[in-house]
């Protein structure tokens, strides 16, 4: 990495490009309800990066990562890499939001109001 640069490195941009064109059906859903900054006014980002790590959605504004998890997250593998991605998140102030791809079917309203609960600053004016 180069300087202080840690967010949208360019070598990472054919791999958020990807990500972004083959979202899974969670992520689809969850993005429908964060783009266009409809959640409180916040402007959310999709596969957006920071270090080595791409983001399922990120708010700038807040430092806010949301992270959306299918199985291979609940394997041995899995939950050390999230651990040791969540710690280097956190290392650069940026909290990171998770939840299981079924509860955003099951229960968006839910995943919504549990995010705007990770939200530190007050609403922007409309």
């Amino acid at each position: 990495m180069l300087g202080n640069q840690i967010n949208n490195l360019k070598y990472l941009k054919p791999y958020r490009k990807e990500l972004r064109n083959k979202l899974t059906a969670a992520e689809a859903a969850l993005w429908t309800l964060l783009k266009s900054k409809q959640l409180e006014g916040r402007k959310f980002r999709r596969q957006h990066s920071v270090g080595n790590y791409i983001l399922d959605f990120y708010c700038p504004a807040e430092r806010l990562c949301v992270e959306l998890d299918g199985a291979h997250h609940f394997t041995e593998e899995g939950m050390k890499y999230d651990e040791e991605r969540t710690a280097y998140l956190n290392s650069v102030s940026i909290h990171v939001v998770r939840f299981e791809n079924k509860l955003v079917f099951d229960d968006p309203q839910g995943v919504l109001e549990e995010i705007k609960r990770n939200f530190k600053r007050q609403p922007p004016p409309p």
